[in-house]
């Protein structure tokens, strides 16, 4: 797979440099307060400027009106027209779960996973150091996907799934754009984090849920906000029996309260992305990420 190449350039580092001296929890918590305010005059300002500044498509909205959301973060997290995006069909066929670009894509390499020139992060450390999640996707593949400001903050279904964990892992907020991604070495491994298992008919897969700054809260459909509150270890749930929670394809699993990342894991080598999942390149929910294609 495709990697991209690009050098790190000062502007990149002085972008990066006061995140190390910020109070990225501190802030993300004022957001979070921030974009909840319900008083009309406040929310429609802030609304109607973010969706000029972004170029938001609000046809493609279920409620196209900006002044109808409650609050920005209903907003932000606006739910599209069910005809808005085409979830693309077949057993053996991986839809992409969010709108977004891919920041990086391929295999996971000496249980090593690939974030930019000169950087890289172990999958031990982004799975929060459990031994059993390390091994079940040693030998697999990862796509990692950035969502910017203007995308659609929902998070879908891959393919038809059953939760069997999660994990919500501590960390640092550091925004997580190209920039952060080029000079902040193990990035993805070092943020907050919600770690997602599922089981599938094609094997073991994970959706990893990356937090940033300014990003309020995590949510997944079952669980509701899982972060905040922050803490200071990993934190698991086990869903079995009359706990287990099964998603068809396209479903919706969790949402982001302001923009963030997913890495996509599969523990199935025989799952192999589709051509155009490249670094910078601009996917779909519901478009073609990967297939399986079962060596005879």
């Amino acid at each position: 797979m495709k990697q991209d190449e690009s050098t790190a350039t000062l502007l990149d580092y002085l972008k990066a440099a006061p995140l190390y001296l910020l109070p990225q929890h501190l802030l993300s918590r004022a957001m979070l307060a921030l974009t909840r305010i319900r008083f009309a005059p406040f929310k429609n300002r802030h609304i109607r400027w973010f969706a000029k500044q972004f170029n938001i498509d609000m046809n493609e909205a279920k409620q196209p009106e900006l002044t109808a959301y409650p609050t920005f973060n209903h907003f932000f997290t606006r739910e599209l027209r069910d005809d808005a995006r085409e979830i693309i069909t077949g057993n053996n066929r991986f839809a992409c779960p969010v709108d977004g670009a891919i920041s990086q894509a391929g295999a996971i390499s000496d249980g090593r996973i690939y974030q930019a020139k000169g950087h890289d992060y172990t999958l031990e450390a982004l799975v929060g150091g459990e031994p059993q999640l390390t091994e079940t996707f040693n030998n697999g593949s990862f796509a990692t996907i950035y969502l910017s400001p203007k995308d659609y903050h929902r998070i879908h279904m891959p393919c038809d799934a059953t939760l069997t964990q999660m994990l919500h892992v501590p960390g640092r907020l550091f925004s997580v754009n190209s920039a952060s991604a080029k000079v902040i070495p193990g990035l993805f491994a070092r943020n907050e984090r919600v770690v997602t298992l599922f089981e599938t008919e094609h094997g073991p897969m994970a959706m990893i849920l990356v937090g940033a700054i300014f990003v309020g809260s995590i949510e997944t459909v079952w669980h509701g906000v899982v972060t905040p509150p922050s803490r200071h270890n990993v934190k698991q749930w086990h869903y079995e029996g009359e706990q287990s929670v099964s998603f068809t394809k396209g479903a919706e699993m969790g949402r982001f309260n302001m923009g963030s990342t997913v890495i996509m894991l599969f523990a199935n080598p025989e799952i192999t992305f589709a051509d155009n999942i490249q670094a910078g390149e601009r996917v779909r929910l519901g478009e073609l990420l990967a297939e399986h294609h079962p060596q005879a």
